[in-house]
Parts: structure tokens; C-alpha cells; sequence
């Protein structure tokens, strides 16, 4: 991401770096100085969903660093850990690489967003605050998992359990993402965000790890590593850290009647906000409203 545009067509330059977190070179944009502002992104995206958040988080004081989610990392990990529990301890491991401290903040939209609730859960003091999108924490998203109309809309968890997902991987599997991104968020033009994914996804190990090798560990445990334990099994809150989650009334795979629950496992220094009109990226759809709810947030009670 050396140029881009901040939605304003105006060109942004992001450093691209690299470090070394859990036996692997994990690969991410920077922008700006201060304390740390991790951003982590979901499925099926790259960070370059935050090309609109990061210089806002820059101008507001922050060190922006948005990794690649391992699996879409050009290193893949050497443990083949690609469960959620080990997204939080690469979270928690970037903190630690790049020289956090308890005045960092972490922002997750999706998959990020389950990194996010286990690194804030597991980790408090490494975190002044936290925003998430799109993912309610676990414990209401397994709530929400026995929701028929729930079930409807993810059935490509499903269906990437099985041998099918091969298939249609193997014959057209940018056209398949492309209608996740059409379904996920109705009306959005994702052409810019699918030229991201094509090049990030273009090793076939890559785009094997980011879909199959995530949501196989995602349902089954037998995918699961025993040392991510810890790390797998927080995230469902109260949280102590204050944290904002936001959601989408239009949010194609995860109803906003759903999301509601979310409010109540927060903790006491949570809280939701619907964003009306957008679906499951709404960073992306109204970025200025979002940045605004994201900034705020994240600065409240800096001096």
C-alpha cells in the first residue's frame, strides 16, 4: 500500500514493514508516530480495508499499524494454527514486537474483531481502549449460531468444511469472494477492495489458509493447537478495557436484531452503536462516520 487514496482522492503513502511475532515475519502498513493503534482486518479482506481509518488515527497522534491476518501473511505460519486463539496471540505478540504499551488501542472489524476480544480479555493492561466492528464477542456469537435465519447467511462456514469448497476455489474463486462481499454488504462496489484480495490471495497456499485452513479451525477443534489454549478460550467478556463496538442495521451476515445481545456482554465500560444504512463494512461504506466514532473513542480522556 505505498499509494492509495484516503476516499477523498487524495494520495496517501503507507510504509510497508515486516516482524517477527510467533516464528513467522508478519507483514503490515504504518502511518504516523505516537502510541500504537493496532487495526486488524477481517474475511474476506486485507488491510487495506483501513486506507480511510489510518490517517485519521495518524492525525489524531497514533503509530497506525494494520498486520495481515496470518494465513493471508506471505509467511503462513510454521504451527499450520489458524484458530482464533492464535489470531489473538499474534495480536497480543504484535504489541509486544513493535513496543506497545498501556497507552495503545486496537481496532477490529470481523475476524479482527474476534482477535480483538481476546487480546483485550487476555491482555488488559497492554490496551487503553478498543473498538470492533461487524463481530459481536463469542459468547453471543455462538448464541447466534442457533438462529436459523443466522445459519442462513453463514452458510459458507458450512460449506467451507467440506470438500465442495475445493471446487469452487479451484474454478472460480475470486468470483465466489466477490459474491461473498455483494452478500456481506449489498450495494457496496468492492472492485477496489477485490484487487487487494486478488493479490494478496494469489498463492494458492494463501488463498487455501485464508478460506478453508481459518474456518475449518474456526468450527472444529480438532484444528485446534493446545498452546493458543488461553488465548482460544477469552474473548467472550465482560471486557475491562472501554470498548466501542459498531454495527451495521444492513449487516448481511450478521443481523442487527441479533447484534443487540452484544450490548450486554460489553462490561460496563462497552458500548454498542448501530451505524444505520451499511452492512458488514461499514468502514468502508461510511468511513467518515465511522472514523469519527472510531477517533473519538480512542482519544476520550487524552490529555
Amino acid at each position: 500500500m505505498t499509494a492509495t487514496t484516503n476516499g477523498k482522492g487524495t494520495a496517501v503513502n503507507f510504509d510497508q514493514k515486516t516482524v517477527r511475532v510467533n516464528d513467522m515475519d508478519v507483514d503490515y502498513f504504518e502511518l504516523g508516530s505516537g502510541p500504537l493503534a493496532l487495526c486488524i482486518h477481517g474475511f474476506p479482506d486485507t488491510p487495506h480495508t483501513w486506507r480511510h481509518l489510518m490517517p485519521r488515527l495518524a492525525d489524531a497522534g497514533f503509530r497506525v499499524v494494520a498486520p495481515y491476518l496470518r494465513g493471508y501473511n506471505a509467511d503462513l505460519p510454521p504451527d499450520g494454527g489458524y484458530q482464533v486463539g492464535a489470531m489473538v496471540s499474534d495480536a497480543i505478540g504484535l504489541h509486544e514486537a513493535l513496543g506497545g504499551d498501556g497507552d495503545a488501542v486496537i481496532v477490529g472489524s470481523d475476524m479482527g474483531a474476534l482477535a480483538t476480544y481476546g487480546a483485550i480479555d487476555l491482555a488488559p493492561d497492554r490496551w487503553k481502549r478498543a473498538v470492533t466492528m461487524a463481530a459481536a464477542p463469542h459468547g453471543v456469537l455462538a448464541d447466534a449460531f442457533l438462529d436459523y435465519d443466522m445459519i442462513r447467511r453463514i452458510y459458507y462456514i458450512f460449506m467451507l468444511q467440506t470438500d465442495t469448497a475445493d471446487a469452487i476455489l479451484e474454478r472460480d474463486p475470486y468470483g465466489w469472494l466477490k459474491s461473498i462481499w455483494d452478500y456481506f454488504s449489498a450495494g457496496y462496489d468492492s472492485t477496489e477492495d477485490m484487487e487487494y484480495l486478488q493479490q494478496t490471495l494469489a498463492k494458492p497456499e494463501n488463498l487455501w489458509a485464508a478460506t478453508r485452513g481459518i474456518f475449518k479451525a474456526r468450527l472444529n477443534a480438532d484444528y485446534h493447537l493446545e498452546k493458543y489454549a488461553a488465548e482460544q478460550a477469552a474473548g467472550d467478556g465482560p471486557f475491562q478495557v472501554p470498548i466501542r463496538y459498531l454495527h451495521g442495521t444492513d449487516d448481511g451476515v450478521f443481523p442487527a436484531r441479533l447484534a443487540k445481545a452484544a450490548d450486554g456482554a460489553l462490561g460496563e465500560h462497552g458500548e454498542l452503536k448501530f451505524i444505520d444504512g451499511v452492512g458488514h463494512f461499514l468502514h468502508l461504506e461510511k468511513p467518515e462516520v465511522v472514523n469519527d466514532l472510531v477517533v473519538e473513542w480512542v482519544t476520550a480522556g487524552s490529555a
